[in-house]
């Protein structure tokens, strides 16, 4: 967020995005590399990993961000999405391709270092602003010509200030006293500025947002956590590919939700947050196609589903910072991203467990069920689950409206010259 602030929706989209593909990326290289060893896995996930990321923890540092909108940065992460979207589908295929046909050792070893070269592919960018480095010269030229008017309009800064609290007369009397030197008082952050994060814990629209994101996410993460036991309820054949199509899903909905809401909040000053409320509307009826387990459902649901999951985290993460700053965006993120296993904890745990319980008792008997672990088949094994979720969805939607419409403002001033205008506090 700090090293690319003019394009937070782009970013997150994409971090995200791949975020959201790892899963697949794992089970690649369980199948392919590993010969679906479990030991090796662990092996893998707990001393592989580690040491990768201490490799690369060297070429992640933080940077001088640019002070205005480049169009060679935007072809890079153009690059970066597109290559994305190629990884994405091809996991896509690569998984139902190994569920169907079964595939020699060869091919699954090409597969393999296909997905490899397509993970690296990111990489070449670095590898070309080496070989052919920018201009800074003519690049610090750039930046001071469009630096200039900049810093005559900065005086509409106080349009900053109007929006919010309009507390202009007490702001005016406290900087007369303070150059009295009778008081020496901290002037408490607007929103668009940087917040400590006791300062946001007061602030309603903090609480919006977790409010917003929580319903979303956590409603989505318990349809994922149980979504081998609704194909199987509702006679998937093969929950494998019901699986990889939520992720894929997933994966469309993080990519998608950074750069849509990109667009749009540059172009329309439209807040980010009512991709959420759409989002959760779409979600609303997925949840009822679940409930009435019609025919033919199950796919659409699960892929609009899988959308609507995956643009919850792409909102989340540029909408906090946008609204609360960089300063301690660390804190902030982790702790919106509580609101997934807390969703989990709550619906799927409590919610979903008693239900599906409940109703495999009631079709195998008591007996069955404590002797033996028992499956529930039909549509009444998560109705009710749907229902609640669905219930749920509608507050959330509404809570997002409000939300939205609270934070109009701080976008149309953010956003007011077509890319976001970056404050002070940002050479923090």
């Amino acid at each position: 967020m700090r090293n690319f602030p003019l394009s937070r929706g782009t970013v997150a989209g994409i971090l995200k995005g791949y975020s959201g593909l790892s899963a697949a990326v794992y089970t690649e290289i369980y199948s392919n590399l590993l010969n679906n060893s479990s030991s090796q896995l662990l092996l893998f996930l707990a001393i592989g990993l580690p040491i990768l990321c201490l490799l690369i923890m060297y070429f992640v540092r933080p940077c001088t961000p640019s002070s205005i909108d480049s169009s060679i940065e935007h072809g890079h992460f153009l690059f970066i999405q597109a290559a994305s979207i190629v990884l994405g589908f091809y996991l896509l295929a690569t998984t139902v391709l190994g569920d169907v046909l079964k595939l020699n050792e060869s091919t699954s070893s090409a597969f393999l270092f296909i997905m490899v070269i397509l993970l690296m592919a990111p990489l070449l960018i670095p590898i070309k602003m080496t070989l052919y480095p920018i201009n800074r010269v003519d690049a610090m030229g750039a930046n001071l010509e469009k630096t200039e008017p900049l810093l005559v309009a900065s005086s509409s800064n106080t349009n900053l200030v109007s929006f919010q609290e309009s507390d202009d007369g007490t702001d005016v009397n406290m900087l007369l006293a303070e150059g009295e030197g009778a008081v020496k008082k901290k002037r408490r952050p607007k929103r668009g500025e940087d917040f400590e994060f006791v300062e946001a814990l007061v602030k309603a629209d903090f609480w919006l947002l977790f409010l917003v994101f929580f319903v979303g996410v956590g409603s989505g993460v318990t349809v994922l956590n149980n979504l081998a036991q609704i194909g199987i309820a509702q006679g998937a054949r093969n929950t494998k590919i019901l699986l990889s199509l939520f992720s894929f899903c997933n994966f469309v909905g993080r990519l998608g939700g950074g750069a849509v809401s990109e667009h749009f909040v540059r172009t329309k000053t439209i807040p980010r947050t009512i991709w959420m409320t759409c989002t959760q509307v779409i979600m609303i009826i997925t949840y009822l196609l679940f409930a009435s387990a019609l025919k033919g459902t199950l796919y659409i649901a699960t892929a609009l589903l899988g959308i609507c999951y995956g643009v919850q985290f792409s909102i989340m993460v540029p909408t906090t910072s946008e609204l609360f700053g960089l300063k301690q965006f660390g804190m902030f993120y982790n702790f919106m991203s509580l609101g997934n296993p807390l969703g989990a904890l709550l619906f799927s745990g409590l919610l979903a467990g008693y239900v599906y319980d409940h109703e495999a008792a009631k079709q195998q008997g008591i007996n069955n069920l404590i002797n033996a672990s028992a499956s529930c088949l039909g549509p009444n094994c998560f109705r009710v689950t749907f229902l609640v979720l669905a219930a749920f969805c509608v507050m959330g939607s509404i809570l997002s409206v409000v939300l939205t419409i609270r934070i109009k403002p701080v976008y149309q001033m953010l956003y007011a010259a077509g890319s976001f205008r970056l404050s002070q506090s940002m050479n923090h």
